[in-house]
């Protein structure tokens, strides 16, 4: 790394982009050794608030008949209001450009205080049904509190927990173990990949929209990426539908969604979603050639594939290689 960041700023140099003491100042910087501890002091603080979070759980599951279930929401109540009144207290109000806190421990106690919202309604909810039987309200309330903390804070992370929530409101699963199991409702119902479909598309017009009014645009992909892995997943759950009219449909979604997040991946610029495409692409392009073939019989031509597939498999991480080299050169020229 630190021999392509020497090749780098010789290259500046000798394209004329920086001048010779600018470029001696840069090495003898360089050679200071000095080294950021940022990205390592707040994942230290996310996973702080990840093990005091899940030790409050922890904490009502183990203790819940010896505590009491008002003790308990008392003190997950004023847990909150703290986290909250520091944030509120110290925030620069609502932008719509990206803004931060002027510390960052304060960031993660939105995201504390986020969660502990959640456990807090769930709680109330399981416990005393202040929505009734409408257990759907107890996944939109916290969804609709995570959304506006995320705009009015700029936490991303608030932003996953509100969109997760907004997914689990119409009855997704969002969990990989879930996903890729047989008992899953995408498989089970088709409307509920439909659903999935038009909730992915939903997060992209907004991401749209939210370009062309400049409001919060850092968050585009966080939308995009949520949007990605959903209508992908959805598609390529339904390709193996033994209707054909529905796995053709879901093959065009695939298609479609293939298409846009390519465009989208070099205008964001994000490796994430050029990466994620291209997998999901390949996996649903083997299955609709799967799709395509099943009813052709190939005993006379069996061998060939067997001695075929070594080789196609092998040109497959080629090709993958290649084109993420050329993504990456490209964006960064």
């Amino acid at each position: 790394m630190e021999k392509f960041k020497e090749e780098a700023t010789v290259e500046l140099y000798e394209k004329g982009l920086i001048t010779e003491n600018q470029f001696e100042e840069i090495k003898t910087y360089r050679n200071l050794n000095i080294f950021s501890l940022n990205a390592e002091l707040k994942l230290f603080l996310y996973l702080s608030v990840l093990l005091f979070t899940s030790g409050i759980g922890i904490l009502i599951y183990e203790n819940i008949d010896s505590i009491g279930h008002i003790a308990i929401l008392s003190l997950l109540l004023i847990v909150i209001v703290v986290c909250f009144y520091y944030c509120f207290k110290n925030s620069k109000g609502f932008q719509k450009q990206e803004t931060t806190f002027e510390h960052p421990v304060l960031e993660y106690l939105v995201l504390a205080g986020n969660i502990l919202t959640c456990i807090f309604i769930g709680y109330l909810q399981f416990q005393y049904k202040p929505f009734g039987e409408h257990y759907g309200l107890a996944t939109l309330v916290p969804t609709i509190v995570s959304f506006f903390c995320a705009y009015y804070f700029d936490n991303r992370s608030v932003l996953t927990i509100a969109i997760t929530g907004l997914a689990a409101y119409i009855g997704l699963s969002v969990t990989p173990q879930d996903i890729f199991n047989d008992s899953n409702n995408l498989y089970a119902s088709q409307n509920l990949s439909y659903s999935a479909v038009m909730l992915g598309v939903v997060l992209i017009l907004w991401t749209i929209y939210s370009r062309r009014v400049s409001l919060k645009v850092h968050f585009g992909l966080v939308f995009l990426t949520f949007a990605l892995h959903i209508i992908s997943i959805a598609a390529i759950s339904n390709l193996t539908n033994y209707d054909v009219l529905t796995w053709m449909i879901f093959a065009l979604v695939l298609a479609g969604s293939t298409y846009y997040f390519y465009k989208a991946s070099y205008d964001y610029k994000a490796m994430s979603l050029y990466v994620f495409m291209i997998i999901y692409a390949y996996i649903g392009g083997n299955i609709f050639l799967f799709r395509i073939f099943e009813n052709i019989d190939f005993d006379d031509v069996w061998m060939l594939f067997v001695f075929l597939l070594p080789a196609y498999f092998v040109g497959s991480i080629v090709m993958f290689i290649k084109l993420i080299k050329n993504f990456h050169k490209e964006i960064a020229e």
